[in-house]
């Protein structure tokens, strides 16, 4: 996995996250003299953040798309560990109130503070977009859309938010 910021395109390598996590987790069992200790640990700093709009027009930067797709910095994400209903050519009626719905969602999600794009697995889709997990505080947003009902988890396919 790296974690790449594009303020200053700081990349974790993936032996670097594992050392990390080692010691993660070693520092994790020491938890409790820590608390003795008066020592408090912080999570990792999310550092991206912007303000995000509903995408117009032809000259995108920063805005969302749909409810699994956002351009961030002029580059287009496709958010990796979800598949959220298509907003552009919906098949039913349905599928385009929830892609409507995952839209706003994730204009929310995303305007609701700092944030960490990370890259798990291949940089990037076969249409050329980033693909990228969102997380808030080391939780994916994409979770958050998951568990209200306004997308699925990515399994390498779209499912039917038609058969429903």
């Amino acid at each position: 996995m790296k974690i790449r910021h594009f303020g200053g395109m700081q990349t974790l390598s993936f032996t670097r996250f594992l050392l990390a996590l080692g010691a993660i987790a070693g520092l994790s069992l020491a938890w409790p003299l820590w608390a003795e200790a008066g020592i408090t640990v912080t999570a990792p700093i999310d550092r991206e953040a912007a303000a995000f709009a509903r995408c117009a027009g032809s000259g995108r930067v920063t805005c969302v798309v749909d409810g699994d797709t956002f351009w961030y910095r002029g580059i287009k994400i496709r958010i990796a560990d979800i598949n959220a209903p298509e907003l552009g050519h919906p098949s039913c009626a349905y599928e385009a109130r929830l892609a409507e719905a995952a839209t706003r969602r994730l204009t929310d999600l995303l305007n609701s503070g700092p944030f960490t794009l990370a890259v798990e697995g291949r940089e990037t889709d076969r249409y050329g977009r980033a693909l990228r997990v969102v997380l808030r505080g080391g939780r994916s947003l994409g979770e958050v859309l998951e568990r209200e009902g306004l997308a699925e988890h990515w399994h390498g396919r779209r499912g039917d938010w038609c058969a429903v």
